[in-house]
C-alpha cells in the first residue's frame, strides 16, 4: 500500500514524533531517510544499514551535539560574568529568534516526550521547524510502527497545524514531495549554533565562541613561563658569577700552590666534558640490537690523562724547584729518570689500548684514541703552560686572565648598546661594534690594571717557596727589569709645548717597559683570544648542544668559561719565555749540573776545591 492512498500521518509511529519533539534527529538523518512512496525491494534492504548501526549513528550525533552545547554554555557564562553591558548587548539580537522558536515549540507534541528527554528538548526546540518535522514523519520506518498506536492522535493533530517560522506553512504534502527533501535549517557549523536559554533569557553565543573574553584579558601561559625562566636564569647566573669571583680572589691571596690546584681542577672538568662528547657505541649484536660501551674506553681515557699530567707537572717541579729536588737523595732518582719513567707509563697505556681492540669496536676505538690525544694537546698542555705562568709570577696569570674577562664583558656591553652588524655566523650574538668597542676598552683597562699590580712583590716574584701567602710578606726578589720604572726624555720642542700648556716644566715622562707588554697582551686578548670562544661555539654546533656541561649553574660547563683562557695562557707563556724572562745561573741549575753530570769522585773533588777557595777568601768552612 503506497503512502498516497493512505490518510495523512496515519502510518507514522509515536517514536518518530518523539524523536522530532526531543530534537534528537539530525539533518543527516532527515536527508538519509527513504520516502514512503518508494517501495523497499530485497536488494535495497540488503544495502541499507542495520538498525543497530543507525542507533549508533544517532547516539554519536546526539553526544556530539551535547558536547557542543556544553562548550557554548560555558562560553556564555564566562561572558555574562565579565559585565552587565556585554550581556545586555548579546541578549538584544537574541529576542527575535526565540519568538519563532516558541512558535515551533507550541506546535510540537509535548505529550509524547519522556521525562529523560525533557532537558534536551528544552534547550534546542528551535532546531527542527515544521517542514523538517513533516519530512521526518514521512520516513518509512517499519520497525517503529509497533509503538505508534499510543500517540498517533497527538502526532497527527499537531504537525499539520504548525504556523510558519521562516518558511511558508506546510500544506498537505503529495507523494512527489517526499522525493525532494527540504534543505536543512542547521547548515551552519556547530560553533555558530544558538546557545541554549538560561531561565528564560535567550542569549546569542556565537561571538563568544569565536572570540572568548578570557584570551583578551589574560596573558598567554607560555609567555609567563618564559619570563619566569629568564628571571630565574639571570638570578642564578649573577649569583654564581660573584661566587666565582670571590673564590678566585681568595685562592689568589692564599698562595701559588692553591692557584695551581685550581688550574688542575679546571682542566680535569674540561677534559671530562670534552671526552664525554665522544660516546663509544658498539654495533648491533644479534637480533636484540643491543648497544654497549667498550669496557676499557673510560679507563684508558683517564689513564692517558694521568700519565700526561705526571710528565708535564713533573717537568715543572724539577725546573722550578731544582734546589729542593736535587739536594734530596730520595728525590734525585725521580728527577734524573723522570722522562724515561713517563715514556714507559705511556707505552703501557698504548699496549693496553692495542690489546683492548675488539671486532665491532675498531672504528670507534681508534676514533676515541685520536680524540683523547687531541684533547690532551689542547687542554692539558695548555693548562701546563698556565701553571708555568703562575710559577713565574702571579701577575703573568692574573692580568692575562683579567684581560680576557674584561674583553668578554665589554663586548657584551657594547654589543647590546650599539651592536647592529653580525660578526661571525658561528656566534650570531657577536657584533662588529661590540668587538671594536671591547678592543679599545680592554687596552685602557689593561694599562691601568697591570700598572697597579706591578707594584707588589707578591705578584711579580717567581715562586720559590710553596708556603708563601699574600699576608706572610716573605716573598722578596730582585724584580725583572720590565717592572723597573724609567724616564723618557722628551724632545725639546715637545717639552716646551707641554710646559706651556700644563703650566710647569715637563722634560720627561716616567714609564715601565711592562706597560708596552701590556699593550701587546691587551691586543691579543681582544683580537685573537675571542676566536677560542668561536672555536668552542663551532664545536658545540657540530654536536648540536647548547653547553658543554652543567658544572657551573647558570653558566653551563667549565669549558664554556675556559675556552678563551687556554689560548691566552699559551700565548702569555710563549711571549714571556721568549722576550721577557732572564736566564741567570742559579744555585739550582748548578746543582742540577753537578748531580746529573759528575760522578761521586768528581763531586768530592769539587767540594774540596770549593772549600780551599772559600778559605782563601777568609770564610771558614766546616764539613
Amino acid at each position: 500500500m503506497s503512502l498516497a492512498t493512505r490518510p495523512s500521518f496515519t502510518t507514522k509511529t509515536a517514536w518518530d514524533a518523539l524523536g522530532v519533539e526531543s530534537g534528537e534527529d539530525t539533518d543527516e538523518e532527515v536527508l538519509s531517510e527513504t520516502p514512503a512512496s518508494q517501495p523497499e525491494s530485497a536488494s535495497e534492504s540488503a544495502t541499507k544499514p542495520s538498525k543497530s548501526a543507525l542507533k549508533k549513528q544517532k547516539a554519536l550525533a546526539r553526544a556530539e551535539k551535547r558536547q557542543q552545547e556544553k562548550i557554548a554554555r560555558a562560553a556564555a557564562r564566562a561572558q555574562a560574568a565579565s559585565g552587565a553591558k556585554q550581556a545586555a548587548a548579546a541578549a538584544a539580537p537574541g529576542d527575535i529568534q526565540p519568538a519563532s522558536q516558541r512558535a515551533v515549540e507550541s506546535t510540537s507534541v509535548p505529550s509524547v516526550e519522556p521525562a529523560a528527554a525533557k532537558p534536551v528538548a528544552a534547550e534546542k526546540p528551535e532546531k527542527l521547524p515544521v517542514k523538517e518535522l513533516v519530512q521526518d514523519v514521512s520516513g518509512p520506518a517499519a520497525p517503529k510502527r509497533a509503538n505508534g498506536a499510543a500517540h498517533a492522535h497527538d502526532a497527527n493533530g499537531s504537525a499539520p497545524q504548525a504556523p510558519p517560522t521562516k518558511e511558508p506553512p506546510a500544506p498537505s504534502i503529495p507523494p512527489p514531495t517526499y522525493n525532494t527533501p527540504a534543505p536543512p535549517v542547521e547548515s551552519k557549523p556547530p560553533s555558530h549554533q544558538p546557545a541554549p536559554v538560561d531561565k528564560g533569557a535567550p542569549v546569542v553565543r556565537r561571538n563568544d565562541i569565536e572570540n572568548p573574553p578570557e584570551n583578551k584579558q589574560q596573558p598567554s601561559p607560555p609567555e609567563q613561563a618564559e619570563k619566569a625562566k629568564k628571571k630565574s636564569s639571570f638570578v642564578t647566573r649573577t649569583l654564581w658569577t660573584f661566587i666565582m669571583i670571590g673564590g678566585f680572589i681568595t685562592l689568589l691571596l692564599m698562595g701559588h700552590a692553591y692557584m695551581v690546584v685550581l688550574v688542575m681542577l679546571c682542566q680535569t672538568l674540561v677534559y671530562r666534558e670534552v671526552t664525554a662528547l665522544f660516546s663509544l657505541k658498539r654495533k648491533d649484536v644479534g637480533e636484540s640490537g643491543a648497544r654497549g660501551r667498550d669496557p676499557w674506553s673510560k679507563t684508558l681515557n683517564w689513564y692517558f690523562f694521568a700519565v700526561t699530567n705526571y710528565f708535564l707537572y713533573g717537568e715543572s717541579i724539577i725546573y722550578y724547584f731544582k734546589h729542593v729536588v736535587f739536594s734530596n737523595a730520595q728525590l734525585t732518582p725521580f728527577a734524573t729518570n723522570h722522562r724515561f719513567v713517563s715514556f714507559t707509563l705511556y707505552l703501557i697505556g698504548f699496549v693496553g689500548f692495542v690489546l683492548s681492540l675488539k671486532r665491532g669496536y675498531l672504528k670507534q676505538q681508534f676514533g676515541l684514541f685520536c680524540w683523547v690525544h687531541m684533547t690532551l694537546l689542547l687542554i692539558v698542555v695548555s693548562s701546563h703552560f698556565i701553571v708555568n705562568n703562575i710559577l713565574e709570577g702571579l701577575i703573568w696569570f692574573w692580568v692575562p686572565a683579567s684581560l680576557v674577562i674584561c674583553n668578554d664583558v665589554f663586548a657584551y656591553v657594547w654589543g647590546i648598546t650599539v651592536g647592529r652588524t653580525p660578526l661571525i655566523k658561528l656566534s650570531p650574538k657577536k657584533t662588529v661594534e661590540g668587538f671594536i668597542g671591547a678592543f679599545f676598552s680592554t687596552i685602557v683597562f689593561g694599562l691601568l690594571w697591570g700598572t697597579y699590580f706591578m707594584r707588589f712583590d707578591y705578584m711579580i716574584c717567581p715562586m720559590r717557596d710553596l708556603g708563601v701567602t699574600a699576608w706572610s710578606g716573605e716573598l722578596q726578589c730582585t724584580p725583572n727589569p720590565v717592572f723597573v720604572w724609567r724616564d723618557w726624555e722628551m724632545p725639546a720642542p715637545l717639552s716646551a709645548f707641554l710646559s706651556t700648556v700644563i703650566g710647569h716644566q715637563v722634560s720627561s715622562v716616567p714609564y715601565a717597559p711592562y706597560q708596552f707588554h701590556l699593550l701587546v697582551l691587551s691586543c691579543f686578548a681582544s683580537l685573537v683570544a675571542p676566536f677560542g670562544g668561536f672555536f668552542a661555539s663551532g664545536f658545540k654546533r657540530a654536536f648540536d648542544i647548547k653547553d658543554f656541561g652543567h658544572s657551573i649553574p647558570g653558566h653551563g660547563g667549565m669549558t664554556d668559561r675556559m675556552d678563551c683562557q687556554f689560548l691566552m695562557g699559551v700565548f702569555t707563556y710563549v711571549y714571556y719565555s721568549s722576550l721577557i724572562r732572564e736566564n741567570h745561573v742559579t744555585v739550582g741549575s748548578i746543582l742540577q749540573t753537578i748531580v746529573s753530570g759528575l760522578t761521586l769522585t768528581e763531586q768530592l773533588e769539587l767540594m774540596a776545591d770549593l772549600k780551599r777557595y772559600l778559605e782563601g777568601q777568609g770564610v771558614t768552612v766546616k764539613l
